[in-house]
């Protein structure tokens, strides 16, 4: 008796659609690339542009011929979305619209320094400083979203510690003291969204608007009733010295940048190393994304939901009031009322921009410091560009991606939604 066997009928992946998000990608590269070629390169002048590597004009720079830099990166733009649009490397797209994109943007920095210079380690160093509150405030949102609990307090968290810092600092002499201080402030307004949002389930954005119009009062008004009558015993903070780690302070462009700077600088890029191996790679991290995605299924395996979430929305008080302190103790000497004046909506949409994680905070963050220190710089050249057009580049990138228009952002699946436990 013979048996016949049965083959079980194999699966057939559905065909990738043609206008996939990488083909989308590579049409605008092509498009973009194409304008810079075009447009930037007939509008250069035939002169060199000079990237010099210090501060001023003198010494080693990296020069190139405007119109032909602005030329030949619009091309190159070109070429990485053909790439894309070819299909070529899929497992390499982002480093392909990475390249396009540098490409495109020193095509459009060829055709503006040419004839001038622009001094690297000045951008670079004006750029990260730029960036640098919106990384902390960035990290702080990433901790309550990756949690479920939104956090559009981040502005309110900077002025407390922006604050608190200056005050706490001024009084003491001691900077240390003052950072301590800023990253209690910003504990108080994350301890009250906390208890609003996840103990009486109040709506986390509305809880948020509200603590950044409670911060902005309660800190204008202590200004003005005790900093403003008597600010050299109030409001005359020590600043946050600068280190040099000698070696590495000397490398060319970054060592600068990154080795002969204050303490925030280290700790806003250890923090991003810091949180991004939690979230992927300890026990913590696990439990928080589960409490994110589906609080349900993380309380029935034993995890406290709602514990996780007051920690997770504390820590990020921390981070969150570490960058206010960056307003008082490094950037300025003082505090003025709305002295933040909507940094932590730009954090806010740095967070989005970055797709809720860690390094694509930091990325979102740094882009957007760039895009405000080239626009300083145009003004310094006289630029026919207007600035305040580059200052909302970053703005509509965000409105790009959030509207989906070049790959969905999807935040964690229970973000703001309150976790009754049945």
């Amino acid at each position: 008796m013979s048996t016949a066997t049965v083959q079980e009928p194999t699966e057939v992946a559905a065909p990738e659609p043609f206008w996939s998000r990488q083909c989308r990608l590579g049409l605008a590269l092509v498009l973009i690339g194409a304008l810079a070629a075009a447009v930037f390169g007939a509008l250069a002048p035939s002169e060199d542009a000079r990237f010099t590597l210090s501060e001023d004009a003198e010494g080693a720079a990296l020069s190139i011929n405007g119109q032909v830099g602005a030329v030949l990166f619009g091309l190159l733009a070109l070429a990485a979305g053909g790439a894309m649009l070819a299909g070529l490397a899929r497992r390499r797209s982002n480093v392909l619209l990475s390249l396009g994109i540098l490409a495109f943007v020193l095509s459009f920095l060829c055709w503006q320094v040419a004839g001038n210079f622009m001094p690297l380690v000045d951008t670079t160093e004006g750029t990260l400083q730029l960036a640098l509150p919106l990384i902390l405030g960035a990290l702080a949102g990433v901790l309550g979203e990756r949690s479920g609990v939104v956090n559009v307090a981040i502005e309110g968290q900077f002025l407390m510690g922006a604050f608190a810092g200056a005050l706490v600092g001024t009084m003491a002499t001691s900077v240390w003291a003052g950072l301590i201080s800023a990253a209690v402030g910003g504990v108080i307004i994350a301890a009250i969204l906390a208890v609003l949002s996840i103990r009486y389930l109040v709506d986390q954005t509305v809880v948020g608007m509200v603590l950044n119009l409670f911060a902005l009062g309660i800190t204008g008004f202590l200004y003005e009733r005790l900093m403003q009558p008597d600010a050299q015993t109030y409001n005359t903070p020590p600043q946050m010295p600068e280190w040099r780690i000698p070696g590495l302070a000397d490398i060319p462009v970054i060592g600068p940048v990154l080795f002969e700077a204050n303490l925030l600088v280290w700790v806003a890029l250890a923090l991003v190393v810091a949180i991004h191996f939690g979230l992927s790679r300890t026990r913590w991290g696990l439990r928080t994304r589960a409490v994110g995605e589906h609080p349900t299924a993380a309380d029935t395996v034993g995890i406290r939901v709602r514990g996780l979430r007051y920690l997770n929305v504390l820590l990020g008080g921390v981070v969150a009031g570490i960058g206010g302190a960056y307003f008082t103790l490094v950037a300025t000497g003082s505090f003025t009322k709305n002295m933040t004046a909507g940094a932590g909506f730009i954090a806010l949409a740095a967070l989005i921009f970055g797709r809720y994680t860690p390094f694509g905070a930091l990325g979102a963050a740094l882009f957007f410091g760039f895009a405000q220190k080239l626009a300083t710089y145009l003004s310094a050249i006289e630029s026919p560009v207007p600035s305040q057009f580059l200052n909302m580049l970053p703005y509509l990138a965000t409105l790009i991606a959030v509207a989906g228009l070049v790959g969905r952002v999807r935040a964690p699946a229970a973000d703001g939604q309150p976790y009754i436990k049945s």
